[in-house]
């Protein structure tokens, strides 16, 4: 497959005073985007670089992919994967992605949420927010139940939350090596590893704290999950359980939804697979949003108005980059080199 796109990078100063990274993945040669995918990346995870391929992927099938890297992940400032509350978050993501939408060339195009992990929380509490706003949301093994399996015990979180305002930043909740659990093929694994804008670090009291309230707050509203939705899970997820995905496919009032079970594969679909098992996730992926956005679907957008104003200030952004296909460049992997900035 041919990969074209152009890439561009901003940084905006959000209505609460934080600096947040934001980037964007577009269809070469100016062509008019089919929808617009906004990208929620999962727990001490990054945009640029992470969900990269995810960006490429879709914007060479004709998408304009937008993502934010949230307070306290990779370019973004504020402390090292801290989350005061999961509610800035959210509204971080709205703004950003409203002031998108607002834009002259995108008032009328689709709309579509992609979630992977937390951000398939992050999805879910956006159209919670506005259940009408997003035509529909792709879910990659989400983060909207806490697995009977894993769920602590009531008298294990009544003396956390005992710590939490004593101690909110400190990295005392034990956990094992993520990326061990999450992604599959070995090469892939280390290059993840080696990306300094990932978290890699144990999870602080508070962050961990509003992870679990909010996988509750999420498990309880289920059933007011109204949007169509592709939910993807491999059946090898450690990290995530299968029944998480199973769960929100059972509950959720969605007439339009669909699950996809992939055998053998663990959490980290479209990052930690091989490029074979990426491929047909995102085979996947792209068939459900076409069906969305083919002529004749009749998709319903309702315009921002052109003087829409969420508080959000530009800051000053590099020139974008338009990649074209050369001969090591049509699969995964992308030989490009690219600068990253050092973690904050």
């Amino acid at each position: 497959m041919r990969m074209e796109f152009e890439y561009r990078e901003e940084y905006i100063k959000s209505s609460r005073g934080v600096q947040l990274f934001t980037c964007r993945w577009l269809p070469a040669n100016s062509c008019s985007p089919k929808a617009l995918v906004f990208l929620c990346h999962g727990y001490g995870m990054e945009c640029s670089g992470f969900m990269r391929e995810c960006g490429v992927r879709l914007a060479s099938a004709r998408y304009a992919v937008f993502g934010i890297d949230y307070e306290g992940h990779g370019r973004s400032s504020g402390s090292r994967c801290y989350i005061k509350k999961f509610e800035n978050i959210v509204n971080d993501c709205d703004e950003f992605f409203k002031s998108v939408c607002a834009e002259k060339e995108y008032r009328y195009k689709g709309r579509f949420l992609y979630g992977e992990s937390m951000g398939g929380a992050v999805a879910l509490l956006l159209h919670k927010k506005e259940p009408s706003f997003y035509n529909g949301a792709v879910l990659a093994a989400p983060m909207c139940k806490i697995s009977e399996k894993l769920k602590p015990h009531q008298v294990v979180i009544n003396i956390l939350t005992g710590f939490e305002d004593l101690i909110p930043k400190w990295k005392i909740v034990p956990s094992k090596d993520v990326i061990d659990s999450a992604f599959k093929d070995p090469v892939k694994r280390e290059e993840i590893r080696n990306n300094k804008l990932i978290y890699q670090d144990k999870p602080r009291l508070k962050t961990a704290l509003e992870m679990l309230r909010t996988s509750m707050r999420v498990e309880e509203s289920l059933n007011k999950v109204t949007l169509p939705f592709l939910v993807l899970h491999g059946d090898s997820d450690t990290v995530t359980d299968p029944e998480i995905s199973k769960a929100l496919y059972e509950r959720a009032s969605s007439i339009d939804k669909t699950m996809k079970l992939y055998p053998g594969m663990w959490h980290g679909l479209t990052a930690g697979e091989t490029d074979e098992n990426v491929g047909i996730v995102f085979t996947d992926v792209v068939a459900w949003l076409d069906k969305y956005t083919a002529e004749g679907s009749n998709l319903v957008v309702e315009p921002l108005h052109e003087t829409f104003n969420i508080g959000i200030e530009k800051l000053p952004s590099p020139p974008p980059t338009t990649y074209k296909p050369s001969l090591g460049c049509y699969l995964c992997g992308f030989k490009e080199t690219r600068t990253l900035h050092s973690a904050m």
